[in-house]
C-alpha cells in the first residue's frame, strides 16, 4: 500500500503537512486548521482497516483528505470505499483536489455534512476513524455503538494530548460491556474499541 505513491501525491501529502505544522504556531483559528494525523498514524490506520471485517468502512472529520487517504489505500487494497463526512465546504473542496491527485476518487464517498445528520443512513460499519470536534466524540460514539458489526473497530484520535475533552467517552466507553478498548500511543493517541 505504502509504495504506491506517486511523486505528485508525496507533494500533495508534504503540502498538507506543512500546512497543519504551520497552522498550529501562526494563530489560525481553530476551527480553519486543518488538524490532521500524522504520517506514522496513518500508516497504523492503514494496517489496521485492511484486516477489519466485513462492513461500511467511515470517517467522521475529512478536513483536507489527509487521513482519509490513508484509509482509501486500505480500501482499495481491499475492493472497498470510505464514507468520509465533512461540515466545512472550505474543506471538502481541499479534500477533493487531494482525492483528484492520490487517484483514490473511486474508493471515497465525500459527504458534505454533519455526520449526525447521515449517521441513520448507515448499518453494519467495520470501522470508524473519529477525528472530528471533541464535543460531538460521545454522540458519535452513541450513535455508531450498535451499528458496529463484531470484531469491527472504533479508533479515535487525540486520546493522549486531548485526553481530558475525551475522558467521558473513553470512560463511557470502558464501561461499555459490547467493546474491548485501550489506547495506543502513537501520534496523538488512538482510542480504539473493537465491538466483541
Amino acid at each position: 500500500m505504502f509504495s504506491e505513491f506517486s511523486e505528485e501525491l508525496e507533494e500533495r501529502m508534504r503540502l498538507l503537512e506543512t500546512i497543519d505544522r504551520q497552522d498550529r504556531t501562526d494563530g489560525t483559528g481553530r476551527d480553519q486548521r486543518l488538524r490532521q494525523i500524522t504520517r506514522e498514524t496513518g500508516q497504523f490506520l492503514s494496517l489496521l482497516l485492511v484486516n477489519a471485517p466485513a462492513g461500511d468502512i467511515i470517517e467522521i472529520g475529512t478536513s483536507a483528505g489527509y487521513s482519509t487517504l490513508w484509509l482509501a489505500f486500505a480500501a482499495k487494497e481491499t475492493g472497498r470505499k470510505v464514507k468520509t463526512f465533512e461540515v466545512s465546504a472550505e474543506k471538502v473542496a481541499l479534500a477533493r483536489e487531494t482525492f483528484r491527485i492520490a487517484q483514490l476518487e473511486d474508493h471515497i464517498d465525500l459527504i458534505h455534512n454533519d455526520f449526525l445528520k447521515e449517521v441513520d443512513r448507515l448499518a453494519d460499519i467495520a470501522f470508524c476513524f473519529l477525528d472530528a470536534e471533541k464535543k460531538i466524540y460521545q454522540p458519535c460514539f452513541d450513535a455508531i455503538a450498535g451499528k458496529m458489526v463484531r470484531n469491527g473497530l472504533i479508533v479515535a484520535d487525540n486520546a493522549t494530548d486531548q485526553f481530558q475533552a475525551l475522558k467521558p467517552m473513553i470512560n463511557n466507553a470502558l464501561k461499555d460491556p459490547r467493546f474491548d478498548c485501550l489506547t495506543v500511543p502513537i501520534g496523538n493517541g488512538e482510542f480504539i474499541c473493537r465491538r466483541k
